[in-house]
């Protein structure tokens, strides 16, 4: 198998965690709570549900060096055959790939539009990107495009294609980023947008704003859907994953952070309302950049390329656990693997947007939700939590702990050891619990 370096792993697990979670999920639901308050719980679950978490996976994968299936057998105490079983995770990576690919689609169209002009009101910035989503021919055509440039950069490889292109993308990206955030300094609305992400309003945090933020903090990590177990395992085994876990954990947030700062100082100085909702992107922005005229057209699509890079290294990562279980448990190359992947959620991606159309949408609706919309509910809703919930109790029962010590001591001090197996084993599969209840509405 070939190995991540040092570097590169960081940079593709961050580039994994740093997607369209961080830039367009982040700000609309710290916007929708009220800002400070929730950021603060959210850095909270990031430091002690999401990087357990993190850590845990990271263990599973380096001690196993193998594809997720056999990673949790070889991990295990008496090495039972029946944890195979755990690697249904990697299912849930292709499942939010197919979608995920559609939005992508949405936003390499946004990169392209955004040169021949923007809205100028937010009725026609809707009513644009309501027309854009039963556009079957469209979507179709930068989702292939999309899926394409997925499938090129996996059949290079661990070293020449997925550390490659992070190599490439993540820095271009920390320099868009850069350039939109020193932008967003000169504006007169900066100090208001870091009031806004930093000054605590308690009041503004209820049962609901803390269940969010533990959400977002899990999901933006590419928790539960193998990749981080299926990156370590190309990790050196003498690497400090305690460390290059809190890196990309940092780096992660940092994107979230900065991004947030960014688009609540554009939303103020237009006087726009920072509680844009999940349109924020593709409605409310796109309005607000057309009123500073080529600057802003710039500034568009300077914001929506940042977008393309983040959405592409996430796309990357989420394919890969896929491939490796049919490359290591079947014997397929690289090649047929990627192309039997490559297939899978390609196809099932034209099934998602069909199913917004209006021609295939009745068709393709169930129970209320439309293909799409049931994609995204089974895996953040039901796969991803399930299997962070397994991961944990499998690290907690499952596995030896003097091996989990040794590994962790090798790197940092027992009390930090004993920090993480107290919150792994008990205190983050209950919080995750919680969560996955609340989502499936038993409880409230």
């Amino acid at each position: 198998m070939n190995k991540f370096s040092r570097i590169g792993f960081i940079l593709a697990a961050a580039g994994s965690a740093v997607g369209l979670g961080n830039i367009w999920k982040f700000p609309y639901i710290t916007g929708e709570f009220g800002g400070g308050a929730f950021v603060i719980v959210y850095l909270l679950a990031i430091l002690f549900i999401g990087l357990s978490v993190f850590i845990a996976e990271s263990i599973i994968g380096q001690h196993g060096e193998s594809d997720v299936s056999t990673s949790f057998v070889r991990i295990s105490k008496s090495k039972n055959p029946k944890w195979k079983f755990a690697g249904f995770v990697i299912f849930a990576g292709l499942i939010i790939l197919s979608f995920y690919s559609v939005v992508l689609g949405w936003i390499l169209n946004y990169v392209f539009t955004s040169f021949q002009g923007l809205p100028t009101e937010a009725s026609v910035a809707g009513a644009t990107f309501g027309a854009l989503t039963k556009d079957i021919s469209t979507q179709i055509f930068y989702h292939t495009i999309v899926a394409g440039t997925v499938i090129f950069i996996v059949l290079k490889g661990i070293k020449d294609g997925i550390e490659r292109i992070n190599l490439i993308l993540m820095p271009l990206l920390a320099l868009i980023l850069f350039g939109l955030f020193l932008y967003a300094v000169s504006l007169d609305s900066f100090s208001q947008a870091m009031s806004f992400m930093f000054v605590p309003d308690w009041s503004k945090i209820n049962g609901s704003a803390m269940l969010a933020a533990l959400g977002q903090a899990f999901f933006t990590l590419s928790l539960g859907v193998g990749t981080i177990i299926t990156y370590s395992a190309s990790l050196p085994k003498d690497t400090n994953f305690v460390k290059t876990s809190m890196y990309v954990a940092f780096v992660d947030t940092l994107v979230a952070l900065i991004a947030g700062i960014i688009i609540f100082t554009f939303l103020f100085e237009a006087g726009a309302p920072s509680a844009a909702g999940p349109g924020l992107v593709f409605i409310s922005l796109p309005v607000v950049f057309s009123d500073w005229g080529i600057l802003g057209q710039v500034i568009a699509i300077s914001f929506f390329v940042a977008l393309v890079f983040a959405g592409i290294t996430s796309a990357v990562s989420m394919i890969e656990p896929s491939l490796l279980f049919f490359i290591e448990r079947y014997n397929m190359t690289r090649q047929k693997a990627t192309i039997l992947c490559g297939s899978i959620f390609y196809f099932a991606g034209i099934i998602a947007l069909l199913s917004m159309s209006d021609e295939f949408g009745p068709a393709l609706t169930f129970a209320g939700k439309n293909t799409f919309d049931w994609m995204d509910f089974i895996t953040s809703s039901i796969m991803m939590p399930l299997a962070a919930i397994l991961t944990c109790v499998f690290i907690g029962f499952y596995v030896d702990k003097d091996l989990l010590r040794d590994k962790f001591t090798k790197h940092t001090s027992v009390l930090v050891f004993d920090a993480w197996y107290i919150l792994v084993k008990y205190i983050v599969p209950f919080a995750i619990t919680i969560l996955f209840l609340n989502k499936l509405g038993f409880i409230s």
